[in-house]
């Protein structure tokens, strides 16, 4: 019985749902008593996750579970948990286990596990895979673009005193902003602060540039072909059914035609 529970997936899901809840209200209530009860039915759900995982091994076989790729998933989220779990069991006054505590964020990665329970998940990966391996090129160049503008603003704004260009580092993270088109104008704001008006004019055209060329036109060229390789194994398949569909339009008329020809004949 227990093991056709940890077989279900519907029950598995149930407990992903569970745990997610529970790291929800861990933020809600810090304080110890709440905090410490919400960390244990935490920890508690880990255990059982590793109970799945032994079930699994032993029904399927390791290499029969190896073989899934959302049971590999599952694998290497339930590890990642596993120093939680430690930390939590070790935490004695005799020896300081403190540093084990920083684990405790990789509890979130448990929620991952929804992703298998996603309908039509796998094509959707694919076409992401997809894309990716297609895109891999329009994103090079788009990060060489970032890496110009970003050199390049800060050879040129180095000296006014502006936070988003101090560095060669802040300055490729300011133009990645700018290229986001989200409060970009407020850059330009605080770097023609002491400029006179042919600066600011100057600055203000060199920031429309980048704006214009990296925001609206790059970012709208990377997410057109990003969005049209994901797309494309279905225009494929529609491609082939349409000219399928016309080969054997084309037999129709021309068998129609033969016959027209032999009764004029």
């Amino acid at each position: 019985m227990i093991k056709k529970l940890f077989l279900n997936d519907i029950f598995i899901l149930g407990l992903i749902l569970l745990n997610s809840t529970i790291l929800v209200l861990g933020g809600y209530f810090p304080d110890e008593s709440k905090g410490f009860t919400l960390t244990i039915a935490d920890n508690i759900i880990t255990i059982l996750f590793i109970f799945e995982l032994v079930v699994k091994f032993k029904t399927l076989g390791i290499k029969c579970y190896f073989s899934s790729n959302w049971n590999k998933l599952d694998f290497i989220l339930i590890m990642l948990s596993i120093p939680a779990l430690i930390a939590f069991s070790l935490n004695l006054n005799v020896i300081d286990f403190s540093f084990l505590l920083v684990f405790r964020v990789l509890r979130v990665f448990k929620a991952f596990r929804f992703l298998k329970f996603i309908p039509d998940i796998g094509n959707l990966l694919k076409g992401v895979q997809r894309a990716l391996k297609t895109s891999v090129f329009i994103f090079l160049g788009f990060f060489i673009y970032i890496f110009i503008i970003g050199i390049l603003s800060y050879n040129l704004f180095q000296n006014t005193g502006s936070e988003y260009f101090r560095t060669p580092l802040i300055s490729l993270y300011s133009t990645f902003k700018i290229f986001t088109v989200e409060g970009w104008f407020e850059i330009p704001e605080q770097i023609t602060v002491n400029y006179s008006k042919l600066g600011s004019f100057f600055t203000y055209i060199y920031f429309i540039f980048v704006v214009s060329t990296g925001g609206i036109f790059g970012l709208s060229l990377v997410n057109s072909i990003f969005v049209d390789s994901m797309v494309s194994d279905n225009n494929n398949e529609l491609e082939k059914k349409v000219d399928n569909l016309n080969t054997k339009v084309s037999e129709i008329l021309t068998k129609l035609n033969n016959d027209e020809t032999r009764k004029n004949s």
